[in-house]
């Protein structure tokens, strides 16, 4: 099985493309993030992770 789906794949003209791309994509999506996460403000983050315990907001006690 594994034999087949090999040759398959080497049959493909330029299958060897593929992997640099989805490497330089992902690559350049964590860097993104990376520098993201570095440059917000940090107010943000403690806001967010106090939502679940803020207790002025009544909407989630009602149902």
């Amino acid at each position: 099985m594994l034999k087949f789906i090999k040759h398959h794949m080497e049959t493909i003209a330029g299958i060897e493309i593929f992997p640099v791309i989805s490497f330089v994509i992902f690559f350049v999506f964590f860097i993104a993030l990376t520098v993201y996460v570095l440059k917000v403000d940090k107010k943000l983050f403690n806001d967010i992770s106090n939502i679940p315990l803020d207790s002025n907001d009544t909407d989630h006690d009602e149902a």
